[in-house]
C-alpha cells in the first residue's frame, strides 16, 4: 500500500482539513492502544497515518501562513513608500557633513558596537571581576 499523497490533501477545505487531522489522531491512538495490548495486525499503519497527518498539518500551516501574508502585504508596501518619503525629506533638509564630522559619528558607532572585555586574574573569579566594575 502506498503512502498517501499531499495533493490528496491539497484538494480538501479548511473544514474538512481540520475535521481529517481530528480523525487521524483518534485513529492513531487506536493504533497505539491496540499495539500496546498486541492486538495490532498491521504495524506499517502507523507510519502512513503519521505521514498523512504530517501532510494535512502541512497543508493548513501554508493556508495559515498564505492568509497571513496576505493581509500584511499592502500595509508594508505603504510603510515603504512613507520611509522613502521621510529619507526623501531629511536628506534635503540636513547640510553637508564636513570630515571631521563624520570621523566623529563613525567612532561613536564604534565605541557604541564594541563590548568592554573584563580581565579576569587567576588569582580572582569571574563574579568578583564582576563586582570590581
Amino acid at each position: 500500500m502506498p503512502l498517501p499523497k499531499i495533493d490528496d490533501a491539497r484538494t480538501l477545505s479548511d473544514q474538512e482539513l481540520a475535521d481529517g487531522i481530528l480523525a487521524a489522531k483518534r485513529e492513531l491512538f487506536q493504533l497505539r492502544l491496540q499495539q500496546a495490548t498486541r492486538r495490532l495486525e498491521k504495524p506499517h499503519q502507523f507510519k502512513h497515518l503519521k505521514h498523512r497527518i504530517s501532510q494535512m498539518m502541512t497543508v493548513a500551516r501554508e493556508r495559515q501562513l498564505a492568509a497571513v501574508s496576505e493581509e500584511t502585504t499592502p500595509q508594508t508596501q505603504t510603510v515603504s513608500d512613507s520611509a522613502d518619503a521621510a529619507t526623501t525629506a531629511t536628506a534635503t533638509t540636513q547640510p553637508p557633513q564636513t570630515e571631521v564630522e563624520e570621523s566623529v559619528q563613525a567612532d561613536e558607532q564604534e565605541s557604541v558596537s564594541e563590548p568592554e572585555a573584563t580581565e579576569v586574574t587567576p588569582e580572582s573569579s569571574p563574579s568578583e571581576a564582576k563586582e570590581e566594575e
